[in-house]
């Protein structure tokens, strides 16, 4: 058991330790918002994408096809943890559907980039890099439209340019465009080489630790915003009731080992900054999202440990 631990805390202290530098950089001023915009933006749009596409265009697919039990327990345990969120906020909080909405949706949204990324990679190698990817290529699209319909449908009906302007911005966005080039790289068996191999190669090892400091200076910057029994209600949710929901159906569908591993520890995610983001453009329920964002990333130091303790990764 102990030396499990140990084996677990080489995958999760160093991880922790560089949101660390992040935070401490924000805090000591050496790095100030400008930056961590742009090192976020660097992160986003480019280290990260090139990080997918150097990873999807050589990957080995499953030869037994897609594992539709896959995406089928993840999100079904997004769902049920949306929903309760959404509940929450409004019987135990009192809060208005809107401002409920926005607390499902951090209850359900996993930072998948600035923490997901850098800690599935570390645990599972290259053999998670395929689940882990493939997820990520439908977990933003599904959880914010999910969240839009839940925000505009249910009270006002959603509107054709709601949808337009989430389908463009979709469409658009950098990550989802790296899941795109790397399944084209893998059909045609484009595998750059050379100069623009090492390039490629140089910009997809920057995204790790690019990605957690940015999430350190993100932390200084939203800290808590107050809200603080909301913000607890969506950890609780997210890190433990989420991958516990995961694991339990893991086990009854079908679906290679570790992208069971791979599932359940996506789910044991933070909350995502998305919801803050989210949060922010609605004007509803911004304190509790901002804090809770601060407050699971926190947490998830020790609830990841546990999970990867209990999948007996290490």
């Amino acid at each position: 058991m102990i030396y499990r631990l140990q084996d677990i805390a080489f995958i999760v202290l160093p991880i922790f330790a560089l949101i660390g530098v992040g935070y401490l950089a924000g805090w000591t001023k050496r790095l100030g918002d400008r930056a961590a915009d742009g090192l976020s933006e660097y992160v986003f749009t480019i280290a990260v994408p090139v990080l997918i596409y150097k990873t999807l265009s050589a990957a080995k697919l499953p030869e037994d096809g897609q594992p539709w039990g896959y995406w089928i327990a993840y999100f079904t345990g997004a769902f049920i943890v949306l929903g309760l969120g959404f509940l929450a906020a409004r019987r135990l909080f009192g809060r208005s559907h809107l401002e409920a909405a926005m607390q499902g949706f951090a209850s359900g949204q996993a930072n998948t980039v600035f923490v997901g990324v850098p800690i599935i990679l570390k645990a599972f190698g290259e053999q998670g890099a395929v689940p882990l990817f493939l997820l990520i290529a439908i977990h933003l699209p599904i959880m914010t439209t999910a969240a839009t319909i839940l925000a505009e449908g249910l009270e006002h009906g959603v509107s054709r340019a709601t949808m337009l302007r989430l389908a463009k911005a979709l469409a658009r966005n950098p990550i989802l465009i790296g899941i795109y080039a790397g399944g084209i790289g893998q059909l045609l068996g484009i595998h750059p080489s050379g100069v623009s191999g090492q390039v490629i190669d140089m910009v997809a090892t920057s995204s790790v630790p690019c990605a957690l400091v940015s999430m350190g200076l993100a932390l200084r910057r939203y800290g808590f915003a107050g809200d603080l029994g909301p913000s607890l209600v969506i950890s609780a949710l997210k890190l433990v009731v989420h991958p516990l929901i995961v694991l339990g159906l893991t086990l009854v569908l079908p679906m290679p080992p570790v992208w069971a591993g791979v599932a359940v520890v996506f789910a044991a995610m933070p909350c995502g900054v998305n919801a803050y983001l989210l949060a922010g453009h609605y004007k509803a329920g911004v304190a509790a999202a901002a804090s809770a964002v601060s407050l699971s990333t926190m947490l998830s130091l020790f609830t990841i440990t546990v999970w990867l303790y209990v999948l007996g990764v290490g």
